[in-house]
């Protein structure tokens, strides 16, 4: 009996103090996530006052009004998985480079090539692919070499090679940690049982390789969903995402409940592709068995 109430004790104390611990970053969530994010779900059902803002009411008319943003929409969910995919196609090559084939001492430089765009401002690295997308940079290599004339800057192509080119060390680390991880004996058992490489790739590299595939497009995706300044400066006013109507309906036209109404939308989307990840993590947490044939 007095073990009972002696582990019961502890068990009560041990709750306590996980509270206090986690008290402080539930209340800088609470605060900083759910109380803002309430806050615009209330505003998507407000009117535009007069004079621009909040006027309090009750309407979905702001929800009926998205199709009025479609283009945004279009171009946020067009180029955000595009630009999702094109990154993984060029991060998984040279993760496995880093991870698998080079020496230590070139995988520790390579290791720093990839991260020193971080050393500097990502406003100033997307001014220099205006330059290099402008008509003084490539186009005018390109017309020089005699191919034509041919305009990059302003369109979705230089907006796509600006979000893969700042955010591909996003998705080449985790990916490179997933196979760095890897048992390589695991490899070389898969070709002593006759398995040429690119099988023993597709049935015991990639799929061990997966928490880091999985968890790099998940968070370039995020990232890019919510993009505003590369569409901005590399797509001229042209290539609008959703975080450029964002801007648009909340400081130029003062549009608040619709612009909350769109906000609501864009965390519909990020909700419905978190549900996704997570389905996709477990279900491939439940089956992690791996054939080596």
């Amino acid at each position: 009996m007095t073990t009972t109430a002696t582990s019961a004790k502890a068990e009560k104390r041990t709750r306590w103090t996980t509270a206090l611990l986690l008290a402080p970053s539930a209340l800088w969530y609470l605060a900083l996530l759910v109380v803002p994010l309430a806050v615009v779900m209330v505003f998507s059902f407000g009117e535009r006052a007069p004079a621009g803002g909040y006027q309090a009411g009750f309407t979905i008319a702001n929800y009926l009004n998205l199709p009025a943003r479609s283009a945004a929409f279009r171009n946020t969910l067009l180029l955000a998985p595009l630009g999702t995919i094109v990154c993984l196609l060029a991060a998984y090559p040279l993760a496995y480079y880093l991870a698998i084939k080079a020496s230590p001492r070139l995988r520790l430089f390579l290791l720093i090539l990839v991260i020193v765009p971080f050393w500097t401002s990502f406003l100033i690295r997307t001014y220099a692919w205006m330059f290099i997308l402008g008509g003084r940079g490539l186009p005018s290599v390109i017309e020089w070499l005699g191919l034509g004339e041919v305009r990059l800057i302003n369109t979705p192509l230089s907006v796509l090679i600006g979000m893969v080119y700042g955010y591909l060390p996003l998705m080449v680390f985790p990916i490179f940690v997933s196979l760095e991880r890897l048992d390589k004996r695991l490899i070389e058992a898969a070709a002593d049982l006759g398995s040429n490489p690119w099988r023993s790739f597709l049935q015991v590299t990639l799929p061990l390789s997966a928490p880091g595939v999985i968890t790099g497009c998940m968070l370039v995706f995020i990232l890019l969903m919510g993009e505003y300044l590369i569409p901005q400066l590399l797509g001229g006013g042209k290539v609008f995402f959703i975080g450029n109507a964002l801007v648009d309906l909340f400081l130029q036209s003062r549009n608040w409940p619709f612009g909350s109404a769109v906000a609501m939308s864009l965390v519909i989307i990020m909700l419905a592709t978190v549900t996704i990840y997570l389905r996709v993590t477990r279900r491939y947490g439940a089956g992690r068995d791996v054939s080596l044939l």
